[in-house]
């Protein structure tokens, strides 16, 4: 029993081993041809978010939020090497069927890599190479450790062998951490941070009006008016964020218009840039959440570079393209009718971080991000909803996706304790490109009372409120309602994120001491 415990054992080390070898070879090819997006981790997490069900997503965004895909590699890293295990305690007694397992592991993560959107037939390469180079030290050291065994049983002298063994194993772990780390390195350098600082925004042709004074409510633990870039919220589909140098970028305009246009970002610089305060917001955003952010934004105007394209009669939406293939569709009458719509390069006066889709991305106010907010865009075709679907769209999302009132509690936080006597209720509401004219708060079921409204600079960011409550001892449920521009007060009924976003009151409960 325990020979046979101590020979699984070593099989599984000896998996382990193999398995780190051909991680690393595959990561220094990934660096030769298809970048990150051919790592077969990357390639096989990123063909599984496409495959995991909307509710599952859910899920993993309301647990995890922005550490979801930390969470996915993290998973998907242990169940490489439950896998590297098992191969290796075959291998032991079957030594054709484990390298079999690690050839089907290539095959698997070179058929995840050419089907992403973005890959070409090179993206196959760091696979293929990966799972070769495991199968090769899956062998010799299976082979080395029959020899050692034959030895032992034989009652030879094993010194040799053993040897044998160890230099085996040792030149493995040596190829497959050294070719793991030249890979990364060499990734490394392909970043486009030191590109984005070199880059100079051009002044606004157009200037946002001033944040009016007060629009910060004063209240401790109060969430910042101006949201600021790393704390911006990041929702998309990338595992690893796209790395678009400045000077490759480049954006066509085509489809359904007059003249196709092309746009490097130099070309790009150079369109009259407005500047405006903008709130966006995620349709994955539960009620109370906090997926949205206010951020003031600098770019070109997008209706502006639609009609130098020259949109034909008949089309009805904007189908936009990432570099890393993931499409939004936009209703090209929700673009066009007035509201600053930009394609931005700016966001809080420096150029746009990487995570917010660095060297440009679109912004449309009042609509949800799945439907107006591409990062790393590179490619607008004007189009037909009825010809062609985007990538939520596509999943059972809505095609027509404005931005529900939604009004949150943000002081004082669930379960808090506080103090008994005046106590301030304060938060934010938002109704991007239609504002918002009223907020209410009632204790325990009560009267609705008015809260106090910050002032704004205009109807495409979101609100602040604060309510004084004298508050007594015992506990207490807070809620909090919000009327927009239009006089259409926010509903209680709650509903889910799928098809279009949630809605409902948002409460907290808090023990007053």
């Amino acid at each position: 029993m325990k020979a046979t415990w101590i020979g699984r054992l070593a099989g599984g080390i000896t998996g382990v081993i193999a398995g780190g070898a051909a991680l690393g070879v595959a990561e220094l090819f990934a660096a030769f041809t298809g970048g990150a997006q051919a790592s077969p981790v990357i390639a096989v997490g990123s063909a599984g978010i496409t495959l995991t069900p909307e509710w599952l997503k859910e899920v993993a965004i309301r647990h995890f939020g922005t550490n979801d895909k930390l969470v996915l590699l993290i998973s998907l890293g242990t169940a490489i090497g439950v896998l590297a295990v098992v191969i290796g305690i075959v291998a032991r007694r079957h030594l054709t069927a484990g390298l079999a397992g690690f050839g089907a592991l290539g095959v698997l993560g070179a058929l995840a890599a050419v089907t992403r959107p973005a890959g070409g037939w090179t993206a196959v390469i760091p696979s293929i190479a990966g799972g070769l180079a495991g199968m090769v030290a899956l062998a010799l050291l299976v082979r080395a450790m029959t020899r050692a065994s034959l030895a032992e049983r034989v009652e030879e002298p094993q010194g040799a062998d053993r040897r044998n063994l160890l230099l085996i194993g040792a030149g493995a772990v040596v190829v497959g951490g050294a070719s793991g780390l030249g890979g990364n390195l060499l990734l490394g350098r392909k970043n486009v941070d030191a590109a984005r600082k070199a880059v100079q925004l051009p002044g606004p042709a157009s200037r946002a009006k001033a944040v009016p004074a007060g629009a910060q409510i004063r209240v401790p633990g109060m969430t910042p008016f101006v949201t600021p870039n790393p704390d911006f919220y990041r929702v998309d589909t990338a595992l690893t964020l796209p790395q678009v140098s400045p000077h490759d970028w480049m954006l066509r305009i085509h489809g359904m218009v007059d003249h196709p246009v092309e746009l490097s970002f130099d070309d790009l610089l150079k369109q009259p840039m407005l500047e405006r305060d903008i709130t966006l917001s995620c349709v994955s955003n539960q009620v109370g959440g906090r997926y949205a952010g206010n951020a003031r934004w600098l770019g070109a105007s997008l209706p502006a570079l639609l009609r130098q394209a020259g949109v034909r009669s008949g089309a009805d939406q904007v189908l936009s393209r990432s570099t890393d293939g993931f499409t939004i569709s936009t209703p090209i009458e929700t673009i066009m009718d007035g509201r600053d719509s930009l394609l931005a390069v700016g966001m809080n006066g420096e150029a746009l971080p990487v995570a917010h889709g660095f060297p440009a991305r679109m912004i449309v106010p009042g609509l949800y991000g799945y439907v107006s907010a591409t990062k790393w865009v590179v490619d607008l075709k004007v189009t037909r909803f009825a010809t062609d679907k985007a990538y939520w769209t596509k999943r059972g999302y809505s095609e027509q996706a404005p931005i529900k009132t939604l009004s949150r509690i943000d002081v004082p936080r669930s379960f808090a304790r506080v103090k008994a006597g005046r106590v301030p209720v304060a938060g934010t509401a938002w109704a991007q490109h239609r504002g918002i004219d009223v907020v209410e708060v009632r204790v325990d079921g009560g009267p609705w009372r008015r809260a106090q409204l910050a002032p704004v600079p205009g109807t495409d960011t979101w609100r602040q409120w604060v309510l004084e409550w004298d508050a007594t001892p015992g506990s207490h449920r807070l809620e909090v309602r919000a009327t927009d521009g239009t006089g259409a007060v926010q509903p209680q009924k709650r509903v889910p994120v799928i098809p279009n976003g949630a809605t409902g009151w948002h409460s907290v409960a808090v023990t007053v001491t």
